[in-house]
């Protein structure tokens, strides 16, 4: 299984903290994310009632089951995780206006799990930085390899 990765997120977020989570599935959404199946573009996760559910993450009905057997692409999938780490989590959200936001599905020991970041919002001028930095950087990289 390759894993799933939100590219986009690291654009968007900055990254304060990550969590490794593990995910409540149907057999079908677990077939269908080993087969890679499956988008993170625009998911994020919610607290609710001291459960943490992901949203918008969209993994396609696998294509081997029955029509009665197989899931809604788009359904809410609950997290697991410690009950220390969702308290700490609740309280960074409410605390600070952080978001959780899903960064990567992967399969570790046969477990489908999913790394979940503490992210807060990046300014259009924060991207900006970033994109500036990042190719200061290549050229660097670029004159570096010229005189090797």
């Amino acid at each position: 299984m390759r894993e799933i990765v939100n590219r986009k997120a690291r654009h968007d977020y900055e990254i304060l903290e990550t969590y490794e989570a593990g995910l409540e599935l149907k057999g079908s959404e677990v077939k269908s994310i080993r087969m890679g199946s499956a988008n993170l573009k625009d998911s994020y996760a919610e607290i609710k009632n001291g459960e943490i559910w992901v949203n918008n993450f969209h993994i396609s009905p696998y294509k081997f089951a029955s029509a009665h057997t197989n899931h809604d692409p788009y359904r809410k999938k609950k997290l697991l995780l410690h009950k220390y780490q969702i308290r700490r989590l609740i309280g960074k959200v409410k605390e600070k206006g952080l978001t959780l936001i899903p960064l990567k599905v992967y399969s570790k020991n046969g477990k489908i799990k999913m790394e979940l970041a503490l992210a807060k919002g990046k300014k259009l001028f924060d991207k900006r930085k970033d994109i500036k930095e990042r190719d200061l950087t290549r050229e660097a990289e670029r004159e570096l390899a010229r005189f090797k």
